[in-house]
């Protein structure tokens, strides 16, 4: 991911004569990390752009009311994870599925986008069988390898109940792994 300034970035972001070269730029040094965030949930490329669409058009919207408390990516993260809640929310209602047996088809098998062996499809599977917030933290721990207190500050869950998550995650993984065998 290419560095920015976030000082300097949302400087430009509040001047009118700078915003849109401003906000093209966040958008350029963000789009891949987010898209990823938003695959982990959503598992599927043509919804992964919709939402990362619906995300940069909120965070457009919002962002004269973006305060700097957080960092730029933290901010930009919790509107594009909000965002793949609602929507599997919305396709749980338009299913007409009860939320406690809901569980997201597997897509990462069936999608263009993956090209993996019969292992790495094996795992994908297996993580596609996890809840939503249970998924993105194994994702963000296993693939992407960030510590426990970066995945604490994006999603707002203490460290503690992220280590019993990805815990609980990896169990889930195995024993769908082994029963694969």
């Amino acid at each position: 991911m290419a560095q920015i300034d976030e000082h300097e970035i949302l400087r430009h972001l509040r001047d009118p004569d700078t915003k849109r070269k401003a906000f093209e730029q966040m958008v350029n040094v963000y789009s891949r990390k987010l898209y990823w965030q938003i695959h982990y949930l959503l598992q599927n490329h043509e919804d992964t752009d919709d939402v990362l669409q619906n995300t940069f058009i909120k965070a457009w919207r919002g962002i004269d009311n973006f305060k700097g408390e957080a960092a730029l990516f933290t901010w930009l993260y919790r509107i594009a994870y909000n965002e793949s809640i609602t929507f599997l929310k919305q396709q749980r209602r338009m299913a007409s599925i009860d939320d406690d047996d809901f569980v997201e088809p597997v897509g990462f098998v069936a999608d263009d986008y993956f090209d993996g062996d019969e292992t790495e499809s094996l795992l994908m599977q297996a993580v596609s069988t996890l809840p939503p917030k249970q998924r993105q933290v194994f994702c963000m721990k296993y693939f992407e390898e960030q510590k426990y207190e970066d995945i604490s500050t994006l999603v707002g869950t203490s460290v503690g109940a992220l280590k019993a998550s990805y815990h609980i995650a990896v169990e889930k993984i195995t024993t769908f792994i082994k029963s694969k065998e």
